[in-house]
């Protein structure tokens, strides 16, 4: 990742680990930055306020590697975008100082929209704020449903679909009934303009035939003459004058005149009188026809009048042409198929309402039982978890417990024998409640967890799910925040086993969590000329000593801070030599 002009940061480039990345530096050094620049990449919304004091525009820009056939892979190809040749995508993320963004995604601009369908494929980042998330009960029901996977899943999709049915269902009845007079007293007027329409019987396109007609039997006396003078142009006139030559005859004379010359040009010229003798015959032919079809009958054109008023009577009602009339009745006939409001039609809803209801009914607590069952087994393994997070007396248990519905609730269902509120996500709510030691009562996480302790349940959570979660990349922003002593250690621990299946990238201010980093990034403040400015580097290990010793003892040196650093880095280390093992022993089972 490349970072330009974002906040304290003026620019720095920034290799993360394949495993954990930990990012530390001095309190305002910008660490906080290098997750605002993912968050950039992921689509989140761009700020004015975050382009550093004196630049024009902030960059961010990141290389992801998505592999071939991936989701993110296909909503990039959806997009345009052209993969590197190793497959990769670089993603860029420009924002000016106006407010104006840009998002650029494997060399094509695209919406920022784009950018976090990717994102949700690839990254979660996980702040403080996530923390508060998970007090909700819609977040809690969230990680319950993501730790169930298909076993909730698949009823869930088909609770959504019936509910839908039942809900579209049980409101047309409502408003059937709540709304019968005034659905009676449009039915009759859609009837009435109905049977009007139907009693004319008019016809696509009538009216402008009819019109064609009565202009033809009213002018039929002008029409004969026009014709019959074109017809005496090209034929020739009566017997009576038959000094006067047609147009015809000229062109047939035209003809026998070239024809007899010898000059080959003008004998050249004759086959195109001859076409134009064919083409002459020809509508002299049809004008005889049409003369022949003139003739005046003015009963005729007393229904073609008498016609022509009954569909004028429609089209001013109804519409401005007769395919109007009849598009217009369409629409009315379905929309009267809408408003019958008989009994019969009342009680068809209400027993189609019933059977709906009795199935989703079924599926929800199909729903519930598999996030019951999921429940607990969520609760012993993050119980479990937290017994390596320093928290070894404490439970936690994961409730499903029905959502009872309000008295004015308009999607209450009846579920053996209780009326549930039928949310979206189905008719529980799960709660999270920690027991803090035993003989302690279980309280929501939210009442009876400290800051600390709810960061450890938060990383606990995500150890157990990492194994469910497709999301390859998982970035944690001072989550160990009210954290310390041998529970910091044990976050390191944590963090540096989630590792080994996604690629971590913590910001801490824990010198025990970024002891078992892979790569230790710091970020450093400079101040110069007035303006201050930021740096991003990688720490050998003499210089991950130095760092951790000032983040143990608050000062650049000191021979009791460096020692102690020491024996964090070593003490790391040997956890991590000791799981290794176990860690190819899992990479067996996977190619097995």
């Amino acid at each position: 990742m490349r970072i330009q002009g974002l906040g304290v940061i003026d620019e720095a480039s920034i290799e993360l680990h394949r495993g954990l990345t930990v990012v530390t530096g001095e309190t305002g050094a910008g660490k906080t930055m290098v997750v605002t620049g993912l968050h950039l990449l992921s689509g989140g919304r761009g700020e004015a306020s975050r382009v550093r004091t004196g630049a024009e525009r902030a960059v961010v820009e990141g290389r992801f590697h998505t592999p071939a056939g991936s989701p993110a892979a296909e909503v990039a190809a959806n997009a345009g975008a052209d993969p590197d040749e190793d497959g990769s995508l670089i993603v860029v993320r420009t924002v000016n100082t106006d407010g104006r963004s840009r998002a650029h995604l494997g060399g094509r601009s695209v919406p920022v929209g784009v950018l976090s369908e990717i994102s949700e494929q690839l990254i979660a980042v996980h702040g403080q704020n996530d923390q508060l998330r998970l007090t909700r009960p819609a977040e809690q029901r969230g990680v319950l449903d993501r730790f169930a996977g298909e076993a909730v899943a698949e009823p869930l999709g088909r609770y959504r679909e019936l509910r839908e049915q039942w809900v579209s269902v049980s409101t047309e009845l409502i408003e059937r009934t709540e709304k019968s007079r005034e659905m009676a007293r449009e039915a009759d007027l859609l009837k009435h303009g109905l049977a009007e329409i139907e009693a004319v019987d008019p016809k696509p396109g009538e009216d402008e035939e009819l019109h064609a007609e009565a202009r033809r039997l009213a002018d039929v006396d002008q029409l004969r003459e026009a014709s019959q003078g074109a017809q005496y142009s090209l034929s020739g006139p009566p017997e009576v004058e038959a000094e006067a030559v047609g147009a015809m005859a000229l062109v047939a004379e035209a003809r026998r005149r070239l024809l007899a010359t010898e000059d080959p040009k003008l004998r050249e010229l004759e086959p195109r009188l001859a076409e134009a003798s064919v083409l002459l015959t020809d509508v002299a032919t049809e004008l005889v026809g049409y003369i022949e079809s003139l003739d005046a009958d003015p009963a005729r054109l007393e229904q073609v009048l008498a016609r022509q008023a009954e569909l004028k009577q429609l089209t001013r009602k109804y519409a401005a042409d007769v395919d109007g009339v009849l598009e217009w009745a369409r629409v009315s006939q379905e929309r009267l198929a809408g408003l019958d409001t008989s009994e019969e039609a009342l009680a068809e809803l209400a027993r189609r309402r019933d059977e709906l209801a009795g199935q989703l009914a079924e599926v929800a607590l199909e729903v519930s039982a598999e996030r019951a069952a999921a429940a607990e087994d969520l609760g012993k393994a993050v119980t479990e978890e937290l017994g390596g997070l320093a928290m070894a007396h404490a439970t936690v248990e994961v409730a499903v417990l029905p959502r009872i519905a309000e008295a004015d609730d308009s999607v209450a269902l009846l579920v053996k024998g209780e009326r549930l509120h039928a949310g979206r996500d189905g008719v529980d709510d799960v709660e999270l409640r920690l027991i803090a030691h035993p003989g302690a009562p279980a309280l929501p996480v939210n009442k009876g967890a400290s800051g600390g302790e709810l960061s450890r349940v938060m990383l606990a959570l995500e150890v157990v799910l990492s194994h469910a979660d497709p999301v390859p990349t998982l970035v944690f922003d001072e989550v160990d925040a009210g954290v310390g002593g041998r529970a910091a250690v044990e976050v390191g621990r944590r963090l540096a086993r989630l590792a080994r299946s996604h690629q971590v990238i913590v910001v801490t201010h824990l010198p025990q969590v970024a002891a078992y980093a892979d790569r230790h990034l710091v970020v450093n403040k400079v101040a110069e000329g007035g303006l201050t400015s930021s740096g991003v580097r990688v720490l050998d290990e003499s210089e991950r000593v130095v760092e951790l010793a000032r983040m143990l003892a608050g000062l650049d040196f000191t021979y009791t801070g460096r020692a102690h650093a020491e024996e964090l880095l070593d003490a790391a280390r040997t956890d991590k030599k000791a799981d290794e093992p176990v860690r190819k022993t899992r990479k067996k089972a996977v190619k097995r």
